[in-house]
């Protein structure tokens, strides 16, 4: 793994160790990053979640293109120390990226000065759509997400999450769908009339 652009370009992501998290490869990244600046536009000035951030990959790649600040929230051990040694590498300051162990669905960040504009969702398959789309929720209620704000849900290609967008108050639509293999990365962002 390996940062695709930016400040921060070709430089070497740790990934953790073991099976507990997937990695998000080059290409997949490359696919994610386009398709989100089509959606949201330059990531200049940028704050971003990195939910389920494992290695931060997608966080970092996000700074390493101009955003502004990104945090991170990660529970597991092995994921935590390739994370925080990714962000040593590369020099990022705290006040650039903020690292939580913490589970992000229990514990959610509801307070802070600054919305967030980028959000990424790569939970466990194992979590249910409607839950990671009630915390996507609760974001939005308590004034954490931008209105211009672009959800980013990488999934199984088995789990349908229309079904769950139409259960909750979530006022967002999927703007792009991207297929690999037997992964989906939905982007969101809230409906204009």
């Amino acid at each position: 793994m390996r940062v695709i652009s930016g400040i921060y370009r070709g430089r070497p992501l740790k990934a953790p160790k073991g099976s507990g998290t997937r990695p998000t490869t080059d290409r997949v990244k490359e696919t994610l990053m386009s398709s989100l600046v089509s959606a949201y536009g330059s990531l200049e000035g940028a704050c971003v979640l990195d939910a389920f951030a494992g290695s931060g990959a997608l966080g970092i790649e996000c700074l390493s293109r101009g955003a502004s600040s990104a945090q991170f929230f990660e529970r597991d051990k092995a994921a935590l120390e390739a994370l925080r040694a990714n962000i040593a590498a590369l020099n990022i300051p705290p006040e650039r990226a903020r690292v939580f162990r913490a589970d992000v669905m229990k514990n959610p960040p509801l307070f802070g000065a600054v919305p967030f504009d980028i959000v990424f969702l790569d939970p466990p398959y194992a979590y249910d759509a409607a839950d990671v789309l009630a915390l996507v929720q609760t974001l939005a209620e308590k004034g954490r997400l931008s209105a211009n704000a672009v959800v980013s849900y990488e999934h199984d290609a088995s789990t349908a999450i229309m079904p769950s967008l139409g259960k909750n108050a979530l006022d967002m639509k999927i703007i792009a769908s991207k297929r690999f293999g037997g992964t989906v990365i939905d982007l969101l962002g809230f409906a204009v009339d």
